[in-house]
């Protein structure tokens, strides 16, 4: 197939926030795991810390990211004085095949500084432009949080990814995240979808586990795309955060990298189906 002139400089990356504004849903996992599942499949992948502990960053295996020389907040300070990123500063390279920026504790302070910049819900779009051409995914580790970085997230964001506990308390924060969600597309990024909802540490050997799945999927999937996949709870999964590597290097057999490769295999056809949408479109 030969290419046409455009085609080459046509590659984009589409951008993924995982996001939830409550701890422990397994957001890092998710991005970690979905990353190198992309990776898998022969895509080029970014995978960006965008929170201040660093959570991505050391299961990763940069144990310490606080001795880190350059991280993300050394780019969105650049962003914010004006000056050129270099292609490629900052960027960590993974042995499974998935590019890092990797985040610390500085990025608090970025956090206060974005307060006063002008355009200050765009700096870190503004920071991945130059990235875009270079990769096929790349995934934004979100915050625990819905103040200024996530929001810079969003901003920088084509589609949003909801890693939620299959709990009936999680279905109170999902309202007020997906006001944020509705708010960014009013005001900063019209562009921006919702990839879908994703159920983590399910258990569906109980009957609440069954139920808790169907009253979400009843309740947000007739607005929402609730993920087929839901990724089981497994100790294995939680051990992984201190091996620094995947649940495809650590566990292949189990039943979370399957659950993995087979939401990895769902993103890829729904990224699949809205590219036909776009060309018929453009017809």
């Amino acid at each position: 197939m030969a290419l046409r002139g455009g085609d080459i400089i046509a590659k984009k990356a589409t951008t993924i926030a995982i996001v939830n504004q409550k701890g422990g849903t397994a957001k890092t996992t998710t991005c970690e795991n979905l990353g190198i599942g992309l990776a898998m499949e022969g895509k080029k992948v970014l995978l960006v810390d965008v929170d201040p502990q660093g959570s991505l960053t050391i299961s990763m295996g940069w144990q310490q990211p606080d001795e880190l020389p350059t991280t993300l907040s050394t780019l969105m300070q650049k962003a914010m004085n004006d000056q050129p990123i270099q292609p490629g500063e900052v960027i960590l390279h993974h042995a499974e095949g998935v590019d890092l920026i990797p985040a610390n504790i500085e990025l608090a302070g970025m956090e206060v500084a974005l307060v006063n910049s002008m355009n200050r819900e765009k700096m870190l779009k503004q920071v991945l432009d130059s990235a875009k051409r270079e990769y096929d995914y790349i995934l934004l580790d979100c915050t625990p949080s819905l103040g200024m970085l996530t929001v810079n997230a969003l901003a920088a964001a084509d589609t949003t990814l909801i890693p939620m506990q299959a709990q009936y308390l999680s279905a109170k924060g999902l309202e007020q995240l997906l006001q944020t969600i509705g708010k960014v597309r009013r005001q900063i990024n019209p562009k921006l979808k919702i990839e879908g909802i994703l159920l983590t540490m399910t258990d569906n050997r109980t009957t609440y586990g069954k139920q808790i799945d169907n009253l979400i999927r009843q309740g947000y999937g007739r607005k929402i795309n609730v993920f087929e996949q839901t990724i089981p709870r497994s100790v294995r999964a939680a051990e992984i955060s201190a091996a620094g590597k995947s649940i495809f290097a650590y566990d292949p057999k189990g039943k979370v990298a399957e659950a993995y490769k087979s939401l990895t295999k769902e993103v890829l056809a729904d990224a699949d189906r809205q590219r036909k949408l776009s060309s018929e479109r453009a017809r």
